[in-house]
């Protein structure tokens, strides 16, 4: 039986994805000179990621911390337009995590998220999260002012140019995936993959959708191509971690 996995992204994540989206967007945002900061992000370096439930929670911790990035611009801009930057009740330590539950809550076009039962609930992001819900509306005005400014018909206008050649040239990319050999053989990694409909081709210039290679020179890399991209992320083999993408 396929085992499920958790669908969150539009109704929000749990505190733990964006305790650790946060952390990892603190070490990979954009620094700018001192004469054109004007978003300050502290120094939370000595606080600890939380640790990941499965590979999934890993995987959307790093996704919601580089759409951040691509956005950060963007971003900054709507928190001062708004007036909700800068708060003095939030200390620069969490400006990182403000930032990122800022990208969240617009990319559910501002509508407040799900809370699920089973969540461990953190303070921090708590914190973040009501003082985002208050300054709501005026958010949401700022990034209509936003797009009205720049002529932008949706955010991704503000992705700057050398990412969108990355995101363009990485979508065409074959998908690589290792065999995790302490839980599966490529055997069964075959006979699974054969009875949800892949069909196995002898190198990338054969694919034609639901198909998949053996890489030539690693015998536990399998290959597939781009286009199946969600649909292999949703396999049980990947929420086992029996499947683990390159």
């Amino acid at each position: 039986e396929k085992r499920a996995v958790t669908q969150i992204e539009k109704n929000g994540y749990p505190d733990s994805i964006y305790i650790n989206a946060a952390k990892i967007f603190q070490g990979i945002h954009t620094e700018k000179s001192e004469d054109k900061i004007q978003v300050r992000y502290g120094d939370n370096s000595e606080s600890p990621m939380m640790a990941f439930k499965d590979e999934h929670s890993r995987r959307v911790s790093y996704e919601l911390a580089f759409n951040t990035l691509k956005y950060q611009d963007l971003l900054e801009e709507i928190l001062l337009d708004s007036h909700t930057y800068p708060c003095y009740s939030i200390p620069d330590e969490l400006t990182s995590l403000l930032v990122v539950m800022l990208y969240d809550l617009q990319d559910r076009k501002f509508k407040k998220r799900k809370i699920f039962a089973e969540e461990e609930l953190v303070a921090g992001v708590q914190e973040i999260e009501n003082y985002l819900y208050r300054y709501m509306t005026k958010l949401a005005a700022a990034l209509a002012r936003c797009r009205i400014k720049y002529d932008a018909l949706s955010i991704e206008y503000f992705v700057p140019e050398t990412i969108q050649k990355q995101e363009q040239r990485a979508s065409t990319l074959p998908l690589c995936f290792w065999i995790n050999t302490f839980k599966i053989s490529l055997e069964d990694v075959t006979r699974d993959l054969e009875m949800k409909g892949f069909r196995k081709v002898e190198s990338v210039s054969d694919f034609d959708h639901y198909t998949y290679a053996v890489d030539q020179h690693c015998h536990d890399v399998l290959v597939f191509p781009s286009s199946l991209r969600e649909e292999l992320l949703n396999l049980d083999l990947f929420a086992d971690c029996k499947l683990l993408l390159q």
